[in-house]
């Protein structure tokens, strides 16, 4: 054979290779859909009810998430009985099943969120308590294993009852493929925040250490083209994927300005949607007699940057002595070991900067002791970079409290925003901007600080559990997800 044969024969074998992989592809794809299809008909309601499932692994947990979740159950709920559509709600979730799994989910929904479902929308779980591994985190390459899993999970639930809707609450984008494409159903998504966003691949561009960029990775150019190859291409999957959503909903103008840039096939099809918030109940709390008391909330992750907050009030301290007997209260919740050892280097760094007795930790405490610092407290503190809503923040503002949020995110484009022309709070970034704020708050006259308050408490209502309901309901009949 000459040289320009055997590269004949090579051409001709990878075609062949690529055309055979993909009529492969196409076969198990029919093959998948035709088998989910009967599976579907198999299980249909007899008063052939439309089935919407969502997958919401993590349903009985009790964060921000999941009041999203049950909220949207809710307004389904309202749909069902207004007749504008026949619904049966199915949740996939990873929890273990036991006789009377249904009645404390629902008795912990309304207990910790106040809401509680129509009792005539039929309601189904289905447990993957077998196929919780498939969640399982990884040290390396996390954001691809971790979509794969979702995959798994999803592929296994929709093998056990394949809907006509499905919803993602939860962010994973990458299941759309097994729901869209393998079992035909239509997709639906309520996205808390983008898996990468531009800033990600900006932070890894500039070498940059983060809590999820290591230094080490940082000061190596070498490691660092790598990883940016590694995030770019999974950004294009990424967005590939989400195009496949038929609805869109994203909980502020951050989210959707990351989700429209990457998930283009979708972008005519995305809403903004803000999360509810329990605002009404904070709204009852007095202004009278509050405390030199910081307060903040959240769980003790590394991106929350509570450390942030400790040195705000050691900076505070520093430049005004008067300021010595200010307290700062962290309320926040440990998921396990990890989040213990943060806990314990925030209370090593306190120690460090002579705060022992200036902050206290307030842990894994019911919503009842939170709302209690909410009363006491006079600031609130929020210092994560480029939070996707900020919840906390919204609950802050609506209990009375001067909220300083970090300049960037939902805070910034949404929540600390000027009401009629009225300051609602304060933005930072950087310890110093921190501590000035914080010191103005504590020592405004009383005038402007009620001014400051009665705006923060009235421009939260924008994020009341009613608009949502509203905002929420409009969307799914407007774009005929149920149809």
């Amino acid at each position: 054979f000459s040289m320009r044969s055997y590269v004949e024969l090579v051409v001709v074998g990878l075609a062949i290779s690529i055309g055979l992989i993909f009529v492969g592809a196409i076969a198990f794809i029919v093959v998948c859909r035709i088998n989910f299809q009967i599976h579907r008909a198999g299980l249909r309601p007899k008063d052939n009810a439309k089935v919407v499932a969502f997958f919401h692994p993590h349903c009985s947990a009790g964060g921000g998430g999941e009041r999203v979740l049950w909220k949207a159950l809710q307004v389904l709920g309202d749909i069902h009985d207004e007749g504008k559509a026949k619904l049966h709600v199915v949740i996939y979730t990873i929890d273990p099943p036991k006789d009377s799994y249904q009645k404390d989910v629902l008795d912990h929904v309304k207990t910790r969120f106040s809401i509680e479902l129509s009792p005539s929308l039929p309601l189904t779980f289905i447990h993957l308590d077998h196929c919780a591994h498939y969640l399982a985190r990884s040290n390396r390459f996390s954001m691809v294993s971790e979509s794969v899993g979702t995959m798994r999970l999803a592929y296994r639930a929709l093998s056990i009852w394949p809907p006509d809707v499905f919803m993602d609450t939860t962010g994973c984008a990458f299941t759309f493929f097994v729901a869209r494409v393998l079992a035909g159903c239509r997709v639906g998504a309520y996205v808390h925040y983008p898996t990468i966003s531009t800033d990600m691949l900006s932070l890894v561009w500039e070498r940059r250490p983060s809590y999820n960029h290591d230094t080490e990775i940082a000061k190596n150019p070498i490691i660092t083209y790598v990883k940016l190859a590694y995030y770019a291409l999974f950004a294009l999957c990424y967005g590939a994927v989400g195009s496949l959503a038929n609805t869109v909903m994203v909980n502020s103008s951050w989210t959707y300005g990351h989700i429209h840039y990457l998930w283009r096939g979708a972008s005519r099809r995305i809403s903004v949607v803000f999360p509810p918030c329990d605002v009404k109940s904070l709204e009852n709390l007095s202004l009278e007699n509050r405390e030199p008391v910081l307060v903040s909330i959240g769980q003790f992750r590394p991106e929350k940057n509570h450390a942030l907050q400790i040195r705000s009030l050691a900076h505070l301290i520093k430049q005004h002595p008067d300021m010595a007997g200010v307290k700062l209260v962290l309320v926040g919740s440990c998921r396990g070991a990890s989040d213990e050892a943060r806990v314990q280097e925030l209370r090593d760094l306190a120690a460090s900067l002579d705060l022992t007795k200036s902050v206290d930790f307030v842990l894994n405490q019911p919503y009842s002791v939170v709302k209690e610092w909410f009363g006491r407290a006079s600031v609130g503190l929020h210092t994560m970079w480029n939070e996707h809503f900020g919840i906390g923040v919204v609950e802050m503002m609506a209990a009375g409290l001067v909220t300083v949020a970090h300049n960037s995110g939902g805070p910034k484009a949404d929540i600390i925003v000027p009401s009629s022309g009225q300051k609602t709070g304060y933005l930072a970034s950087a310890a110093e901007e921190y501590a000035d704020a914080i010191y103005e708050a504590l020592t405004m006259d009383r005038q402007k600080l009620e001014l400051i308050r009665t705006s923060a408490r009235k421009s939260s209502e924008r994020f009341s559990d009613e608009v949502f309901s509203t905002s929420f309901k409009k969307v799914v009949l407007e774009s005929n997800l149920l149809s």
